[in-house]
């Protein structure tokens, strides 16, 4: 995406310094073949000075460089990497913008130090709710930013949106911002700031704290597993699902142990598991029954056996077994209700 090489424009940046200014600013933004960067400790030990010296000579030689002849002769590099940012959207997070301006690893810190001495290029640092981020339009990184904070007040705390739809929320509080018409891709890059919101593994977007979102463990692969399904899986079956949904390998006993211990499965059959926002609830057919009764009161015995299937992949018999249970009462008209 851009058209000169980042170490050549950094090397002769450098060129005009003081060697040990230049020897800082290398050591401090890792432009070394390993890339490896130095604490302001490390550099002040080696020199036997302190770390505050070493941070005024680092200020100073990204100040000089600015000033030198060196950098009058890189502003049109300069300036085709502020029309690149432009290109993708004018505010991105550090780890996005190296992403699709780095051709290698290598580079990244070459591209961070061009960004520091550049004129037309601030940097945020992370915090509670933004990654690091860079823009070159400041007006238009704080509405972003705003966007971002509504969006994220929006939403319901365990909900998932599709990507589409996810993004057509965001355009909406963009939108009140002032910010219209922006291509999906610079949306979904905007979105990538956000330390709050974020996508899982399916595409489905939604707070970042929400374990449907950031998949920590089996139990929350198997949540997603059962949701792209739609409808009750044997224990077998979600284990095999996440293997060929996530690529992960998962023991069918580990699946089963981990269903059973999370509040968001409902066993409803012989190693059958459904999700409890699917309107299941937990227990055994006699407290399927009691809770039908005491929604619905007295009916049928088809018009249970009806209710509780709906809840239970099980037998009529067994349906009507759990009726003679004691806590059940059959009227005179044939109906059954709750004894008393």
């Amino acid at each position: 995406m851009l058209s000169f090489s980042p170490k050549s424009i950094t090397k002769e940046l450098l060129n005009e310094l003081p060697d040990r200014s230049r020897r800082v600013l290398v050591d401090r933004f890792g432009l070394t073949p390993k890339g490896e960067s130095r604490t302001l400790d490390a550099i002040g030990q080696e020199y036997g000075i302190t770390r505050e010296r070493i941070r005024q000579i680092e200020n100073h030689g990204i100040a000089s460089v600015r000033d030198s002849e060196s950098y009058e002769r890189q502003l049109a590099a300069l300036e085709d990497l502020k029309k690149a940012m432009h290109a993708l959207g004018s505010v991105l997070a550090e780890e996005t913008l190296l992403g699709h301006l780095a051709k290698n690893e290598t580079d990244h810190n070459h591209i961070i130090f061009l960004l520091t001495v550049g004129h037309p290029f601030d940097r945020a640092k992370e915090d509670a709710d933004f990654k690091t981020r860079w823009h070159v339009d400041a007006a238009l990184s704080e509405q972003v930013e705003a966007a971002l904070t509504a969006l994220y007040e929006s939403l319901e705390p365990n909900r998932l949106t599709p990507q589409e739809e996810f993004i057509e929320l965001f355009a909406k509080a963009l939108k009140q911002q002032g910010i219209k018409n922006r291509q999906p891709e610079v949306l979904e890059r905007w979105l990538l700031i956000s330390k709050r919101v974020g996508k899982n593994p399916l595409g489905e977007w939604g707070r970042l704290d929400s374990p449907h979102v950031r998949i920590k463990n089996t139990r929350d692969f198997a949540y997603l597993t059962l949701k792209r399904h739609g409808s009750p899986m044997h224990f077998t079956e979600v284990a095999a699902g996440i293997q060929k949904l996530f690529g992960r390998e998962t023991h069918p006993a580990t699946t089963h142990n981990e269903l059973i211990k999370d509040n968001r499965f409902v066993l409803v059959g012989r190693g059958l598991y459904a999700l409890k926002e699917w309107g299941y609830e937990p227990g055994v057919v006699r407290d399927v029954v009691k809770g039908i009764l005491e929604r619905e009161g007295p009916l049928t015995r088809e018009e249970i056996v009806d209710r509780v299937k709906r809840e239970r992949y099980v037998k009529d018999a067994t349906i009507a077994v759990n009726l003679q249970n004691g806590m059940f009462t059959r009227l005179s008209d044939g109906r059954y209700a709750l004894s008393k």
